[in-house]
C-alpha cells in the first residue's frame, strides 16, 4: 500500500505549499483509516523538505515517480521515500530511502544495532543502512513483480541532521553501509549523485503501482538458500513423532485458504523438539511457495535459530523471516500462508513497547494467516503477561471460523532422553505428583554443588569441549552492571557474577564467551545446551517438606511478575496460585535446558537438602560435595577451540588470524609484528577474521571470573576510544605481574579523567583491576604521571575456550 504517490514535479509543488505534512497525513488517514503520532507528522514536514531540496537538479527527471510511506507487504514496516524511473540503460529502477532525523547514536556489540534517543528515552534500534537494505531484500525475496521483471532496487539512508562523529559510520557497521550507502548532514550533493546514477529517465510505466500490486511469493533463490542452510545440519534432523507432525502441518498448509483457515496446536514438553520442527516447517513451506514467518514473543529463540541456520551472528536477509509476536496487529487478513508460533505459551494480550497496540496476539496471528501453527507447553508460562494456552487458541480459532487440529510431541530428546528426570523434577518442585520420588543420577547427570564458585567452575570446564555449557539463575538480583560495568550483580558470599543481558543480548546462550556470565529465564527459554548450571535463588525454598515460592525475593527489575502485590490484594487465592506456578515454572524451565546434565546450587540450605535427599545413587554428603569436573576418560586439555592451519592454506585475515605468545607480543606489540613465520589459526565460525584480531593463551588466576587459567582468547589490537569496563592487555615498565611473569598484564580497565578548560581531558589515574574468585590479587593503580607510560595493546573480544 502506498500512502502518497506523485511525480517529482508534483511533489515539489506539494512541499512548496508548506503543508506537506498535512497532505501526507490526509493521504495516510484515507489509506489506513487511522491517524498517527505528532512525532511522525513532524518527521514528514522536516525530512520530506530535505528530500525535495536534494531532488532540485535538472538531471533528475521531472516525471520521476515519488512514493512516500510504502507499506511493505507481510510487515507493519514502511519505506519512507521511493524515487522511481529508468537508469542510463533504460532499466526500471527504484531508489529506497530510509529517512532519519537523528543527531547522535551509540555503538553496540550487536550486529546492525545502534542506540539512539527516541521520545521516551534511549533505546536499541536497527542501523539505518541495514534497515534500508532489509527492505530491498524483502521486495527481492517476496515480490514477484520485482523478481520476474528485474526491477533494480537501490537502498540508502539519509540522516540529514547528523554530523559524522565516527559512530554511525563506524567500521563495525561497514558491511551494511556498503550494501546501502548512508548520507549524513553534509552529504546532500553525494545523495544527489547517487540518485542520478540510478534514475536518469522518468517513470512512464507506473513502477511502484506494479510493485504494490505484485503477487507475494518467496523467490526460488530464497527457498534454495534456506534449504541449503538446513541440509546436513544435524541439529535440525527430524526424528520419530516430529516427522509425523511435520507431514501433518504440510498437508494442512496445502488445504488452508482464505475461506478455510486452519489452526494446528502442537503440544510438547521440554526437549520434544518443538523448535527443530518449527524451523523445518519454515524452510519446507517456503520451498512450496508459501509466505511463512517464524514467530516468538521472546527474541532469544529467533536470534539463536537464525544464527544456527546461517552459521554466524550477522544480520542477513533471512532476518525478515523471523518476527516478534506483536507484529501482526496491523497486518491485513490472510497476508501469510503460514505463521509458525514457537513458545506460544509466551504470547501476550497486547503488543507494543507499552502494551497499547492491538487486541489479542492470538487473534491477530490467526487473522493474519491461512494456517497458524502454535507450539505450546503450558507449564512454561513464566510471566503474569503470558496468555498462550490451548483453550484460548481454540476460542479465537472458532471466532475466526478456522478448523482446529491438535497434535502431541512425546519423544524426549533433552535431559538425556530421560522422561524420568522430568517427572522427578515436577514431583520434587511439587508442580504435579508423579511416581518418580527419587532420581537415578546414572540416568541423567544431576548434581548439587556446595558453592556457586564450584558450580561456575564446573560449567566452565564442561564448556571447554564444545561451547555448550552455561550458567543461569533465578532473577533475584538487580541488574546493576547495566549502568556500571565494574559492578557485580549476583553476590553470594565470595561469589560475584554478572548478568549477561547487555553484553550478549538475546543470543547469549550461543555466544562464545558468555560462559563467564549468568543468564536468566528471558535469555534461555526455548533453547538448550549440553550442560546447564542453575543458581536457585531465595524466591523458591522448602520448609518442612513444602515447596514455597516468595515473589518478594524477585528483583524489582524483573518484569515477569510486575504488579504482583495488586494481584494478591485483588484476588488473594487465584493470585497466589498464579505466582506460585510462574516461579516454579521458571525453575522447571531453567533446570531442563541441559541435554546431558544439570548442576544446581541452592541459596537456601533446607532446599538443598530437600533435593539431595531425593537423589538415588549417591549419599547426600557425596552429592552435595561432588565437584568432579570431568570423567577420567575425557581429556579436555587436548581440545582446542580453533584449528591450526597449514602455511599453504592460510590466507591471513581472510580465513585465519595469527596466534601470538603474549610474553613476546607484549614486549613490543604492533599490527605487523610476528607475521613472518607465526602460526595462523582458523576461528570458530561465529567470528569473522579481520586485520587486528589475534589469538593468545591467558595464564593465571587473576581474571578467573571471566578468563579461566589457560584459556585461549581472541583479542583485538587496541584502537582509540573509551576503554572503561573493558578487559585489556596492557604493558608498563612498573608492572611485575605474578601470573604472567613479565611487564604486561590482562586486567579490567578503569580510568578517572579531568576535563580541561580547552575542551580536552587528561587522566588523573588508571586502575587495572583483577576479577578473581581468589583472594590476594590487588589492583594496579597508576598515577597521572605513571599512566603516560602505559601501553594498552589489546582488548579482549571473547574467551574461545
Amino acid at each position: 500500500m502506498i500512502v502518497y504517490s506523485a511525480t517529482k514535479a508534483r511533489f515539489h509543488d506539494d512541499v512548496m505549499t508548506n503543508d506537506i505534512d498535512g497532505i501526507i497525513l490526509s493521504a495516510f488517514e484515507s489509506a489506513t483509516g487511522r491517524t498517527t503520532s505528532k512525532s511522525e507528522i513532524h518527521s514528514w514536514k522536516s525530512s520530506l523538505s530535505y528530500m525535495e531540496r536534494v531532488l532540485r537538479d535538472d538531471e533528475i527527471p521531472f516525471d520521476a515517480g515519488v512514493a512516500v510511506e510504502f507499506h511493505l507487504p507481510q510487515t507493519s514496516k514502511r519505506i519512507d521515500f521511493i524515487l522511481t524511473g529508468r537508469d542510463r540503460d533504460r532499466r526500471e529502477s527504484a531508489i529506497l530511502v530510509e529517512l532519519k532525523q537523528w543527531e547522535a547514536a551509540e555503538l553496540t556489540q550487536s550486529d546492525a544495532v545502534v542506540i539512539t534517543r527516541f521520545k521516551h528515552g534511549l533505546a536499541e534500534t536497527l542501523h539505518p543502512s541495514y534497515q534500508a537494505w532489509s527492505y530491498k531484500r524483502l521486495l527481492d525475496d517476496f515480490n514477484q513483480t520485482v523478481q520476474e521483471e528485474q526491477i533494480g532496487l537501490y537502498p540508502c539512508a539519509y540522516l540529514h541532521n547528523y554530523e559524522d562523529d565516527g559512530v554511525i559510520t563506524h567500521q563495525f557497521y561497514s558491511d551494511h553501509i556498503k550494501r546501502a550507502p548512508m548520507f549524513l548532514k553534509p552529504d546532500a550533493l553525494k545523495l544527489q549523485q547517487f540518485i542520478k546514477a540510478h534514475v536518469r529517465y522518468g517513470d512512464t510505466t507506473r513502477i511502484m503501482y506494479r510493485i504494490d500490486h505484485g503477487k507475494i511469493k518467496p523467490s526460488k533463490n530464497l527457498a534454495d538458500e534456506l534449504a541449503s542452510m538446513l541440509r546436513g545440519n544435524r541439529e535440525f534432523v527430524l526424528i520419530d513423532d516430529q516427522k509425523v507432525v511435520f507431514e501433518k502441518a504440510k498437508r494442512l498448509a496445502e488445504q488452508a485458504s482464505e475461506q478455510a483457515k486452519k489452526v494446528l496446536i502442537v503440544e510438547g514438553g521440554p526437549g520434544t523438539g518443538k523448535s527443530v520442527l518449527a524451523i523445518n516447517l519454515l524452510v519446507a513451506l517456503t520451498g512450496k511457495d508459501h509466505v511463512v514467518q517464524y514467530v516468538t514473543r521472546n527474541s532469544a529463540p529467533r536470534l539463536v535459530y537464525e544464527a544456527k541456520l546461517t552459521g554466524h551472528f550477522r544480520k542477513t536477509h533471512i532476518s525478515n523471516m523471523f518476527s516478534g509476536s506483536g507484529s501482526y496487529h496491523a497486518v491485513p487478513a490472510n497476508t501469510f500462508g503460514c505463521l509458525i508460533v514457537d513458545e506460544a505459551h509466551r504470547l501476550n494480550e497486547k503488543s507494543g513497547m507499552f502494551s497499547h497496540l492491538g487486541e489479542n496476539q492470538i487473534k491477530e496471528i490467526i487473522n493474519a494467516s491461512k494456517l497458524s501453527v502454535f507450539f505450546i507447553d503450558e507449564d512454561q508460562k513464566v510471566t503474569l503477561k503470558d496468555i498462550g494456552d490451548k483453550e484460548s487458541i481454540r476460542a479465537w480459532a472458532k471466532k475466526a471460523g478456522a478448523g482446529v487440529v491438535e497434535a502431541n510431541l512425546e519423544s524426549q530428546f533433552r535431559c538425556n532422553g530421560s522422561n524420568g528426570y522430568l517427572a522427578w523434577l515436577d514431583n520434587t518442585l511439587q508442580i504435579r505428583e508423579t511416581a518418580n520420588q527419587t532420581l537415578d543420577t546414572c540416568e541423567y547427570d544431576f548434581r548439587i554443588l556446595d558453592t556457586p564458585m564450584e558450580l561456575h567452575e564446573l560449567i566452565r570446564a564442561r564448556n571447554r569441549k564444545n561451547n555448550k555449557a552455561r550458567m543461569v539463575a533465578g532473577y533475584c538480583w538487580d541488574w546493576i552492571s547495566k549502568k556500571n560495568l565494574l559492578l557485580k550483580d549476583i553476590v553470594i558470599g565470595d561469589y560475584k557474577g554478572t548478568w549477561n543481558l547487555e553484553t550478549d543480548g538475546q543470543a547469549w546462550i550461543i555466544k562464545p564467551d558468555s560462559v563467564s556470565e549468568v543468564g536468566c529465564i528471558h535469555t534461555c527459554q526455548g533453547l538448550e545446551v549440553d550442560y546447564i548450571g542453575v543458581i536457585v535463588g531465595p524466591d523458591l525454598v522448602v520448609r518442612d517438606g513444602n515447596v514455597l515460592t516468595r515473589p518478594v525475593e524477585r528483583s524489582r527489575m524483573d518484569k515477569s511478575i510486575q504488579g504482583w502485590k495488586k494481584l494478591l490484594k485483588d484476588d488473594p487465592e487465584r493470585g497466589a496460585a498464579r505466582l506460585d506456578a510462574i516461579i516454579k515454572n521458571t525453575y522447571r524451565t531453567l533446570m531442563t535446558r541441559g541435554q546431558k546434565g544439570c548442576y544446581v546450587y541452592f541459596v537456601d540450605d533446607e532446599t538443598r537438602r530437600h533435593f539431595a535427599e531425593r537423589l538415588q545413587t549417591r549419599s547426600t554428603a557425596e552429592t552435595v560435595t561432588d565437584t568432579s569436573v570431568m570423567p577420567a576418560h575425557e581429556d579436555i586439555s587436548a581440545v582446542l577451540p580453533f584449528r591450526r592451519m597449514e602455511p599453504e592454506e592460510a590466507r591471513p585475515y581472510e580465513n585465519c588470524v595469527p596466534l601470538y605468545d603474549l610474553k613476546i607480543a607484549a614486549g613490543g606489540f604492533s599490527d605487523e609484528q610476528q607475521l613472518d613465520g607465526c602460526e595462523w589459526v582458523e576461528l570458530p565460525e561465529v567470528f569473522r577474521p579481520q586485520k587486528g584480531l589475534f589469538v593468545a593463551q591467558v595464564v593465571g588466576e587473576s581474571m578467573n571470573r571471566r578468563i579461566p587459567n589457560g584459556a585461549w582468547c581472541l583479542f583485538r589490537i587496541a584502537s582509540a576510544g573509551s576503554r572503561n569496563g573493558k578487559v585489556v592487555l596492557a604493558s608498563h615498565r612498573e608492572i611485575a605481574d605474578t601470573d604472567t611473569g613479565g611487564h604486561y598484564t590482562i586486567k579490567l580497565y578503569e580510568s578517572t579523567k579531568d576535563s580541561l578548560a580547552d575542551g580536552t581531558w587528561r587522566h588523573t589515574s588508571i586502575i587495572l583491576r583483577p576479577d578473581s574468585y581468589l583472594h590476594g590479587y590487588e589492583p594496579i593503580v597508576l598515577s597521572e604521571e605513571q599512566s603516560e607510560d602505559l601501553q594498552v595493546m589489546g582488548e579482549l573480544v571473547a574467551v574461545l575456550g
